[in-house]
This record gives structure tokens, sequence and C-alpha cells, in this order.
């Protein structure tokens, strides 16, 4: 692996150079597709015959962050630049700049205004806005992808790589080109898929939610809800709660550790620090009992990753009074009621009814998990 990432590096310098001296034709795409495959890249198409010479817009799953790079092999297009700085490292990686900085709306207007002239390549649009792995779903698709012309082409892409992960969530694009360099081989898989029209009166919203459907089908996963702001927040999440065992107990701030008191002087460290998440766990909810905190706290050695577990009832207990030796208050009338219903999972905290029926789609039993989720770590931050 590492013989070839090094010799990788110096024939990709080369493909970059004849990619920049070319200018953009079938031949400089054949050069550039045989030159990757010695990179170790390989592209494959199915039923190019679909794709439609008329469509201004591709709309395609999201799973690396060289997608682009591997359409353009196939056919010329282009793909505006939405995150990032803009400059030589925005315009090396293959992606347009708009000198657009504005919202949404801004963007929308200048990519109609590139898509009226007919010269112009056609634009390859990734509206999860964000890459997963491709194999368990889709994100759920932005609709202003859908708001520059009624017609697109879905594109379907699926990756394959042996023994490395093909996308590793929260990585640069220079770790992914490293990776791609060190394995033998990564596969593309491009599937054209046949052109969609806007319906009658159809919102933005609802065309974006079928395409994705379609897409979901031809790939074989599931088409979920979640957004990218919902991945973003899951990473922090994931770097906030990951647990550092081998981060020493000083690397604390001073005015964030807890005081002690003077009773757990003999007692060991790891008790001590023990009790201490324990107490910060009672704060936010005072009706569960401190023992059942401190054996959850054992095991997950996490304060947040305890909450979660006592709020989505993985750890079963019941609500205790005013304990001895506590110096907080005496859960009110309110959070008993609260308390008793995350226990039960029958009263969620929410100003939305409870939903009385089972509901018969999937999409919908989902949503309805999620906003009880939602409605009580609302509550356990207030």
């Amino acid at each position: 692996g590492l013989c070839l990432l090094i010799l990788r590096l110096f024939i990709g310098v080369h493909v970059f150079l004849v990619s920049c001296a070319l200018p953009d034709s079938v031949l400089r795409r054949f050069i550039v597709r045989v030159m990757c495959s010695v990179l170790g890249l390989f592209v494959r198409q199915s039923d190019p015959r679909l794709r439609d010479v008329n469509v201004r817009v591709y709309i395609a799953n999201h799973v690396t962050q060289f997608d682009h790079n591997v359409i353009n092999l196939l056919t010329s297009c282009n793909t505006p630049a939405l995150n990032g700085a803009p400059g030589f490292i925005c315009w090396s990686r293959g992606f347009m700049e708009l000198g657009v900085t504005g919202s949404r709306t801004e963007l929308v207007d200048s990519l109609k205004v590139y898509s009226s002239h007919r010269r112009n390549p056609p634009l390859l649009l990734f509206p999860e806005e964000a890459a997963t792995n491709g194999r368990a779903g889709l994100l759920r698709f932005s609709s202003w992808p859908f708001s520059i012309l009624d017609v697109v082409q879905p594109v379907a892409l699926q990756v394959q790589r042996p023994l490395i992960t093909v996308s590793v969530a929260d990585s640069s694009w220079i770790t992914e080109l490293l990776w791609t360099f060190f394995v033998p081989f990564t596969v593309y898989q491009v599937r054209w898929m046949p052109s969609v029209p806007r319906r009658a009166e159809e919102l933005s919203e609802d065309f974006a939610l079928r395409v994705q459907e379609l897409l979901a089908m031809e790939l074989g996963v599931v088409s979920t809800r979640l957004t990218a702001a919902d991945k973003t927040e899951h990473m922090k999440r994931l770097r906030h709660t990951s647990p550092l065992p081998f981060a020493p107990a000083s690397s604390q701030p001073l005015a964030a550790r807890p005081r002690m008191p003077s009773s757990l002087t003999g007692v060991a460290p790891e008790d001590v620090r023990i009790m201490a998440m324990a107490q910060r766990v009672k704060e936010v909810l005072p009706h569960v009992p401190l023992e059942v905190i401190r054996i959850d706290l054992a095991q997950t050695n996490c304060v947040d990753t305890t909450i979660a577990n006592l709020l989505e009832g993985r750890v079963p207990f019941f609500p205790g009074s005013k304990e001895a030796g506590t110096d907080l208050p005496a859960p009110s009338t309110s959070e008993a009621a609260a308390a008793s219903g995350i226990q039960g999972s029958v009263a969620v905290p929410s100003s939305k009814p409870a939903t009385k029926q089972f509901a018969k789609s999937p999409v919908e039993r989902h949503l309805s998990l999620q906003e009880r989720k939602r409605a009580l770590y609302d509550y356990a931050r207030r």
C-alpha cells in the first residue's frame, strides 16, 4: 500500500497537469480516464444511452469527495462550489466558482442564468449536501436543486473498495485521496436513469421527494428524512461524548472541575470521578435514583450517554424522592409526571398530541419516534 501510494502520488501530478492542459473534449476524458485507472480509479457506467443530451441538470447521490470528478470522466458537467473558500484548491478539485456567497435564492438565480446558456455544460448537483457511505440510506434531498429547471436526470452512484471503507464521516478530502491511492483499486459504478419531469403545479419539495424515492429504489436503500444538518449535529455529539481513556484527569480545566466534599478524601479517584459525573446527571434528571445513575455510569463512562439511556428507557428505574446527603431539591409535581411519562414511554412532554393508532408507513413510524425522542431531549435540556 505504501509503495502504491508513493508511486501514485507522482502519477497523480501528471494526471492533474494533463487534465489542466487539454481542453474539455471526448479525447481528454478518455486519456484522463485511462490514467485514472493506473491510480486505481475504475469507472463503469450502465445504460449510457439513457443519458439525455437535452437535460441540463443531473441529480446524483453523494458517496465520496470525488463523485463530481468521476462523473466528469463520462460526460461534461460542472458542479458549483457550495462549501469552502474559492481559490486554487477549489478550482483544482474541479468545482465551478460562481462568486455567490449569499443565500440559496441568489445561488438558484445564478444557476438559472448559467443553465439558460445552451453552450454551458450541464449541472451536476448533490441534493444530499453531505457524503454518506451509500449502504444504509439517502439523506433528505434539499429542494433548491429542483427549483432551477423542470426536468432533471437522476444518476445512481455506487462505490466499492476492498479492505478499507469507502467513505468515513468527518474525513477530509485529502485523507480520502490518500486512502484511494493506498488501496489496490476503487470501482465507481454509475447508472443513468430516465429523466424525470416536474408534474403540473408540483412544489419543489414534492419534486425532490419523488426523485429521492426513485434513486433510493434504484440503489436498494432507504429514503430517510435525515438532513445534512442532522449528520453534522450527530458528528458533534460523537466528538463530544466519545470516551478518551488515555486522557489524563488534569486535562480538564480547573474552573470546570467539580468541588469534592471533604468526606471523599479517602475514596478512590475513580469512585470520586463517577460520583461527580453522577451529580451532573442528577442535576438534569432529579427523579432518577443516584444509585441507578452510578451503575450506568460505571458502564458508559459518559454523562450524555447515561442521560440518553435513562431518557430512552434502556435503563429501568423507579422515580425516587429527595435522597439523604444530597443538596438537590425534590422534583416538582410536573417533573414527577414527566418522569413517569419518560419511564413508561407513554406521556411525552410535547405540544403535539400522541398518535392514537399504529402508523402503516415505516416513514411515519420513524418520524413519530424521532418526535418523541426530540421532545424528551428538549425536556432534559430545560
